[in-house]
């Protein structure tokens, strides 16, 4: 399969990118991507360096006539997010991403595709490996760890890098030109919890919320896509309130950077309830799918019959975490007052784990103002507060203020015009980029980020538009020709 994608135009840029889906590399296990990089860039003769938390930099000087433009970094980050379907059985720790070609899309079996961000790994490498494109003075910033901390991007030093103009090649639509993005922290909740024997004359049922369409947490935050987690509490909620349903286990959600797309709990409830329960809680899901059927089409809620648990939460801390999480904010919390259509604050409630008497929340905060994140993750920290939990703020990591001054903006409007007819879209995004973080230590930096259209990231529904990307490759092999002298 892969060797169809092989033959696809611009044939360098996919063949380094089937080069690059060959290596395993899930977020804050790079090891192998980070040797791979550096094996790539020494075979080159270029100079090549890791820095001391995993960064790969690779350096080439500008082609003849190009000497007097400044010098451009182009950034993408190494690692991708691992999102499969439950029933595709494939380890990416072992494993290759298996592509194939479906009409104008590259797509992967049951799995992430990893065009976010491989093809602007791919792109640079192209770039590098060239002895006929044209280019200025070219530093390669390969960060790790993008998709879970940003941690390479905060770990930069300041001094490594000379260029004047970076070009992160990390937005997913080809007619945009991105120029902000939103801030993150991750909020998580925890509290252990007594367990209780079931009691005799309870019956089991484990029930399974999945075939939602899932997404980028920033990006697709705003689309009304169902969370797994919600759909599941909602359930949870009304079996408790109708029928004193009682919980085992819950295991929902995955990344905090996707939307829940599958949530499955074992619950108990007393067996002279079990017609009533059943018809009941059909009704609900009618309901459930009824709501959803424009976005969710392929939204399945089975309940079903199951041993019954030994063990089931204590009662009081059900009550709680049921409620916490029905108040929990989730979704977008506010739009911008300055930018049209432009999420300002959000959150994702990604991951909830219940099981052998610990309880997990994980949740993604974002924001392009400071305060406001602040604001949501303190009213997230007073919900789940209020259950008994401890809440911890982590990764913490600040938004990208626009600057519709820049200079390679202009250059790059201009051209996008000029070579398609038509305006950019000018615009800063909610989802995290590392353009702001990258701005602490490089200060004077002008920054853009740009790229091809990618439909479904971080989910198993991720693809590349094949069209997409000839259209972009022409357009980063002219911004590299024009952009400004020293």
């Amino acid at each position: 399969m892969n060797s169809e994608i092989r033959q696809l135009q611009p044939q360098q840029l996919w063949n380094k990118f089937a080069d690059l889906n060959a290596v395993p590399r899930p977020s804050k296990k790079e090891e192998r991507v980070i040797t791979f990089m550096k094996d790539f860039g020494n075979k080159l003769g270029l100079k090549t360096i890791e820095d001391e938390v995993g960064n790969v930099i690779i350096k080439k000087g500008a082609t003849s006539g190009m000497e007097d433009q400044k010098t451009v970094v182009l950034q993408s980050h190494l690692d991708m997010v691992h999102q499969k379907n439950a029933d595709t059985n494939f380890d990416f720790d072992k494993q290759g991403i298996e592509m194939y070609v479906d009409g104008d899309w590259v797509k992967a079996n049951g799995t992430t595709l990893g065009a976010d961000n491989g093809l602007g790994v791919a792109t640079i490498m192209s770039i590098l490996e060239s002895t006929d494109i044209p280019h200025p003075a070219i530093e390669a910033l390969f960060t790790i760890d993008e998709e879970t901390g940003m941690t390479g991007a905060m770990g930069l030093k300041g001094g490594l890098l000379d260029g004047e103009i970076l070009l992160n090649l990390d937005t997913e639509e080809d007619d945009e030109i991105g120029v902000g993005c939103a801030g993150g922290i991750d909020v998580t909740a925890t509290r252990t919890y007594i367990e209780e024997n079931t009691p005799e004359h309870y019956i089991g049922y484990k029930i399974e919320v999945k075939g939602l369409n899932g997404g980028h947490s920033g990006m697709d935050i705003h689309k009304g896509m169902g969370n797994a987690n919600k759909i599941m509490n909602r359930l949870l909620y009304a079996g408790e309130e109708n029928f004193g349903l009682r919980v085992s286990e819950i295991n929902g959600g995955s990344l905090r950077n996707a939307i829940p797309r599958e949530s499955f709990a074992i619950v108990a409830i007393d067996a002279v309830n079990e017609a009533a329960f059943e018809f009941k809680i059909q009704g609900l899901i009618n309901d459930i799918k009824s709501e959803f059927k424009t976005m969710e089409s392929s939204l399945d809620i089975v309940v079903s019959k199951v041993a019954v648990p030994t063990k089931i939460m204590s009662l009081g801390t059900q009550v709680g975490l049921i409620k916490s999480v029905y108040a929990a904010c989730n979704g977008v919390y506010r739009m911008s007052a300055d930018i049209p259509d432009l999420v300002e604050t959000s959150n994702n409630i990604a991951r909830i784990i219940v099981k052998d008497g610990n309880i997990k929340i994980a949740c993604l905060t974002r924001s392009s103002v400071e305060s406001s994140k602040m604001d949501l993750a303190n009213m997230l920290r007073a919900t789940f507060e209020l259950m008994g939990c401890d809440v911890d703020f982590s990764g913490s990591y600040p938004g990208w203020a626009p600057n519709m001054d820049s200079a390679i903006l202009k250059v790059m409007s201009k051209l996008y015009e000029d070579m398609n007819g038509e305006k950019a879209h000018v615009a800063a995004c909610h989802a995290g980029l590392e353009c702001g973080i990258l701005g602490t230590n490089y200060p004077e930096m002008d920054m853009i980020s740009f790229g091809p259209t990618i439909l479904g990231a971080h989910s198993p529904d991720e693809r590349a538009s094949i069209s997409s990307v000839q259209k972009y490759w022409k357009f980063v092999l002219e911004i590299l020709k024009q952009t400004p002298k020293k």
